[in-house]
């Protein structure tokens, strides 16, 4: 099958010279372009709105519709595609106004072909530098619309009606929420319904960095300000001017540098590491953390006046645990995003594998829940549904023989309380990633206790290597 053919640049000429209307047309079509032509601006526009070509060659002096008229309409009307202007005359005056209604460029009569293509050329890059970006945005809008924060609970509905209202204006807003419910995902939203919604989102994870390269990173440094600064850089502060910047897991900040964002957020200004000028910028602060700040303050990890001015307005992420009734909704998302993925055409899950799902409390949230879909997408057999054979162990519970499936965390008849707690206690370890803490927690015994199942488990199983190694009697 041969490939489809890239599409070829659209060129409308429009010249009520009809040799020269029919040389630049003959031009044209030699160097690859799509041609059509127009005797006046009348015709011209005419032929624009059928041809919707993708840039304009046409003359300034023209009877019926002179080209800066027809330069003018199709501004008005909203029409898209650039002009390039021709005049005969060298008129700096009349190139003057074409530019300033609108037009890309001008050329002079009597028309140098190689300026025609070099000038025609680079309006063309900057149409398709401009359709890309357009596109860009329209994605990004898709993606961080409200309908992409998924549910429909009372408990994300509130969340919704406070991004609504605290959206339109520059009040700080901070974040709350267990590790993947979805805290980023909010903040664009609050970024796209502000009026900063043209202006730069800038993001950075405050736990991911040192102190040093944080505070470097924050607010820029200059030349030679530490080891390996060679040349001033600009910190996220400057680049995120008029705009929103997302300070993820801002509870992580150290004292020291938690009174240099007070002073940000109080003075709208700061200085960059190793610097002497005072910058002034005109930032949004959106702040998330999965800590209890205010516990933080009490305990005196988090300076008080610092959370207050962070603080003004907090939108607290409901974990899913408490709003299940989104998870058919998010499930259906994430079946549908990962098939497409994949290449896949999966319909979507079975009523026993829901039903898991739906059991499963999700200590990783919405993350967790993606996570699992993912995987469940790759692995599945069947193409028309994701079945329980496809959800992790820790959802389904071991399948033994001679038993039958039982919900999520319930195993089978058929084992001994010995299996089942050796199966409870090391799938719950592999899920929190082997936290003991969090897997007393959640299977409400002492970490005492599994730690002493863990040698346990290890002698047993050293015991039956031995017991494996030894030759059989003959």
């Amino acid at each position: 099958m041969q490939a489809e053919r890239p599409r070829r640049a659209r060129i409308l000429v429009i010249d009520d010279e009809e040799n020269a209307r029919k040389a630049l047309r003959t031009i044209l079509l030699e160097e690859g372009f799509d041609v059509a032509e127009g005797a006046d601006g009348e015709v011209g526009y005419r032929k624009l709105l059928e041809f919707a070509p993708d840039a304009v060659l046409c003359d300034v002096r023209m009877p019926n519709l002179d080209g800066i008229s027809l330069l003018r309409r199709c501004r008005t009307e909203g029409v898209d595609t650039h002009f390039i202007m021709m005049t005969a005359f060298g008129s700096v005056q009349a190139a003057v106004e074409a530019m300033r209604e609108g037009a890309e460029n001008y050329l002079i009569k009597p028309l140098d072909v190689n300026t025609v293509l070099v000038v025609l050329e680079k309006a063309l890059e900057k149409r398709a530098l401009l359709r890309d970006r357009s596109l860009l945005r329209e994605r990004l809008q898709e993606r961080y619309r409200f309908k992409h924060i998924i549910g429909d609970s009372p408990e994300l509905r509130s969340v919704f009606e406070m991004i609504r209202r605290a959206a339109p204006t520059r009040a700080t807003v901070l974040i709350l929420g267990e590790s993947g419910t979805g805290k980023e995902l909010v903040a664009h939203a609050i970024h796209e319904e502000s009026p900063r919604c043209e202006k730069p989102f800038v993001k950075v994870n405050c736990a991911a960095l040192s102190e040093t390269l944080l505070e470097s990173e924050l607010f820029g440094h200059e030349k030679g300000s530490f080891t390996g600064a060679l040349g001033r850089r600009e910190g996220r502060f400057e680049l995120a001017h008029d705009g929103t910047l997302f300070l993820d897991e801002i509870g992580d900040v150290s004292p020291a540098l938690q009174i240099k964002l007070l002073r940000v957020l109080q003075q709208q200004e700061f200085e960059r590491v190793g610097g002497m000028q005072t910058l002034k910028v005109d930032v949004r602060i959106v702040a998330a953390t999965n800590k209890n700040l205010a516990e933080e303050v009490r305990q005196g990890r988090f300076r008080q006046d610092l959370f207050y001015r962070l603080n003004v307005v907090a939108v607290t992420l409901p974990p899913l645990r408490s709003r299940k009734s989104d998870i058919s909704e998010l499930v259906g998302h994430f079946v549908d995003k990962f098939s497409q993925m994949y290449g896949k055409k999966i319909g979507g899950v079975s009523a026993s594998a829901l039903n898991s799902l739906l059991a499963y409390d999700w200590p990783g949230n919405v993350r967790e829940l993606g996570n699992v879909i993912e995987r469940a997408v790759v692995l599945a057999t069947n193409h028309s549904e994701i079945g329980l054979e496809d959800l992790p162990l820790t959802l389904r519970g071991p399948n033994r023989a001679g038993g039958v499936e039982g919900k999520a965390g319930v195993f089978i008849p058929g084992a001994t309380l010995y299996e089942i707690e050796r199966e409870a206690i090391l799938g719950t370890l592999e899920m929190v990633g082997g936290s003991t803490a969090r897997a007393a927690e959640i299977l409400g015994i002492s970490v005492r206790k599994i730690q002493y199942r863990l040698k346990e488990y290890a002698s047993k199983t050293q015991e039956e290597a031995e017991a494996l190694s030894r030759p059989l009697p003959i």
